[in-house]
């Protein structure tokens, strides 16, 4: 059986891991996943951009807001870098929303958001506005570029029936990655990140992420529930 893949072209993908409340990372969670602490009572908060060029419904933008999670290991199969919940997900046209929503059950904020990318080799800068409001603003900075093929997982949840699912994912592309804490993050008050305590998530990343143009491929959707 051949499985079906789902192809998108970027020209950036940048991201950043903070420290979060656990208490909070546990709210944010469905039952059957679990934080991974980066101390005790300190999980982590992944923020991931993306610079889409090419995909099934266009070009567009995205900001991603996932808790790290343990992934599932299979044997044979190489564990992936990290494994991914997405709580909620902004995108900047409507097409965007409703396919990721209806492909791979990724909650989204229901708005029309504004992205603002500024690259200027060194560093890459992100001011993303909802309603004329600003939601967050992230910098991240370059490190030594090399090219990978790095494996991730995502868990989704069927917002209708509760199905649970994982998706495996890949990013060919050079990548920077470093823990130098030169990136910054300003979360402000906004409905999209409703539920997220902005006031427990650390400033200043411990790990920096930076990809270059490249592809980001889906996997088929993988059913977690018990047969």
């Amino acid at each position: 059986m051949t499985t079906r893949h789902t192809r998108y072209g970027f020209q950036n993908c940048m991201g950043a891991f903070f420290q979060m409340d656990t208490a909070n990372a546990r709210a944010l969670l469905p039952s059957h996943l679990e934080p991974i602490e980066a101390q005790h009572g300190r999980s982590v908060l992944a923020i991931l951009a993306f610079q889409f060029t090419e995909s099934e419904v266009g070009a567009y933008d995205e900001i991603v807001l996932a808790i790290i999670t343990p992934p599932r290991v299979q044997p044979g199969v190489p564990l992936p870098k990290a494994a991914f919940f997405p709580f909620v997900v902004g995108t900047s046209t409507t097409a965007s929303r409703e396919h990721a929503m209806e492909r791979w059950h990724l909650p989204h904020h229901p708005d029309t958001l504004e992205f603002a990318f500024d690259d200027d080799g060194d560093t890459i800068d992100l001011r993303v506005c909802g309603g004329g409001e600003e939601v967050l603003h992230l910098s991240v900075a370059a490190h030594a570029f090399r090219p990978v093929v790095n494996a991730y997982h995502a868990f989704t949840v069927d917002e209708h029936s509760g199905r649970p699912w994982k998706v495996n994912i890949r990013m060919d592309a050079p990548h920077s990655e470093h823990e130098s804490e030169r990136g910054r993050l300003a979360l402000r008050p906004h409905e999209m990140l409703y539920g997220l305590d902005i006031a427990e998530v650390d400033p200043i990343p411990f790990r920096e992420e930076w990809y270059r143009a490249g592809v980001q491929v889906f996997d088929e959707l993988e059913s977690l529930e018990t047969p």
